[in-house]
């Protein structure tokens, strides 16, 4: 899963493509069918790479990215984000065992099923993750 370009943008819902740099900040591309190009500045603005999040765990943080591989890998298909809390917790207690519950919310959970619908059918989730960087 090569996901190194996809960003989180904090106070903008959904997922940015990286896709360039300029003098005023980063060029982020919209994941949706808009394909809406923003910059953004990071003096005023925090984005994070999906690589870089984690979930909190009760004894060690949780990668985002092994969740993700954990639901590909097991074939499961994801709750609906309107579902009840009970069903995602369960849902997520099943992809992301030891996370922290009393500190990742319903409303945590419904962003990563959502994330991860956005990017199962893109080419870079098939793609293998280029070697990190030494």
């Amino acid at each position: 899963m090569n996901l190194r370009a996809l960003v989180s943008v904090t106070g903008k819902p959904g997922l940015f493509k990286l896709i360039g740099q300029n003098k005023g900040g980063f060029i982020l591309e919209s994941l949706d069918e808009k394909k809406v190009k923003n910059i953004v500045n990071l003096s005023t603005t925090k984005m994070a790479t999906l690589e870089d999040i984690t979930i909190y765990g009760e004894e060690e943080e949780i990668r985002l990215l092994d969740v993700f591989q954990t639901i590909k890998d097991k074939g499961l298909s994801t709750p609906d984000v309107k579902a009840d809390g009970n069903s995602l917790r369960d849902f997520f207690r099943e992809v992301a065992p030891g996370h922290d519950e009393s500190r990742v919310y319903s409303s945590d959970i419904k962003k990563i099923i959502s994330w991860y619908n956005t990017i199962k059918e893109l080419p870079l989730f098939e793609e293998e993750a280029p070697a990190p960087i030494q």
